[in-house]
């Protein structure tokens, strides 16, 4: 298996000129795959968020390439200088301090670049800190919804988490360390005591520290934490389970109305609505009355 697994990282660069979009560890080298390591080996030069943060991973692989900056102030002018490598016949791989390029950090706009003018972009996956936390966490059975960093301020900071918060699926939001005692008020502030939560940090580090309850448990665990402003936080935040509710008696409600009103256009109102209780189970005179709403509306 070995050889099968190293032939094809041996591979990986015999292609056309490409970019090698490759994920880092997120903070423990060992998450490193065989794969992005035979990347960085062998394309031309390296394209990094930090030129220095990837020169000392690099050290400490034994990898010396050339190293280019590209990071969120000249993404759009280091999108040409990659694509100028790729026409001279170089690849080059694109690498951010850690996690994948173009989640939560730059890479979109050298991606689109690269693929608009027809070359291949190759992802080369690995860690995450959002996948770190959401399998961490117990509380993502299907669908959740990535937001990335908050906003560090002002009315749209309260105005997305308002937003975020009322969809159905679990959030997650990365959160800087000097800001997650205002993201607790926030969260504090919105009611979100009694929503269930998961508070990473240090993901995948020494001191990987997780909390987990209701918001009231979570709050306090890290406002009781004395290192909660060392290292980045990753959370996810339970789905809001009334919108659900609201939408399921909402869609019931309109059940009722239509097979009403169509028993009504055929029957008497004490048929229609003795047939409606005995085939639902509902109350007798809920269904009375939403009949006779809907036969004064029809008359």
């Amino acid at each position: 298996m070995n050889d099968a697994v190293n032939s094809d990282a041996q591979s990986e660069t015999r292609r056309e000129p490409s970019l090698y979009v490759v994920a880092t560890p997120i903070g423990n080298m060992g998450d490193l795959s065989l794969r992005a390591r035979a990347v960085l080996e062998q394309v031309d030069r390296i394209a990094a968020e930090d030129t220095r943060n990837t020169a000392r991973m690099l050290d400490a692989l034994g990898i010396k390439k050339p190293l280019m900056a590209h990071h969120a102030h000249n993404e759009r002018e280091s999108a040409q200088g990659v694509l100028a490598c790729l026409q001279r016949g170089e690849s080059v791989a694109l690498v951010s301090d850690a996690g994948t390029p173009a989640v939560s950090d730059p890479g979109a706009v050298v991606v689109r670049c690269v693929a608009e003018a027809g070359f291949t972009v190759v992802p080369v996956p690995g860690a995450s800190s959002v996948l770190a936390v959401v399998a961490a966490s117990g509380l993502v059975d299907g669908a959740f919804t990535f937001r990335g960093f908050l906003p560090a301020k002002g009315k749209n900071r309260l105005d997305d988490l308002k937003t975020w918060l009322a969809c159905p699926e679990p959030q997650v939001v990365f959160e800087a360390p000097h800001r997650v005692m205002q993201l607790v008020d926030d969260l504090e502030s919105l009611g979100m005591g009694g929503r269930e939560m998961c508070a990473g940090r240090e993901l995948t580090k020494q001191f990987e520290t997780f909390y987990r309850g209701s918001g009231e448990q979570v709050f306090e665990q890290v406002r009781q934490d004395p290192n909660a402003e060392r290292g980045e936080w990753a959370w996810v935040i339970g789905g809001n389970q009334i919108s659900d509710h609201n939408a399921e008696a909402e869609q019931a409600s309109a059940d009722l109305d239509t097979w009403l009103a169509l028993l009504l256009a055929e029957l008497p109102l004490k048929t229609a609505v003795a047939l409606v209780v005995k085939a639902t189970g509902m109350a007798k005179n809920s269904v009375y009355d939403r009949a006779l709403a809907i036969k004064s509306g029809q008359s």
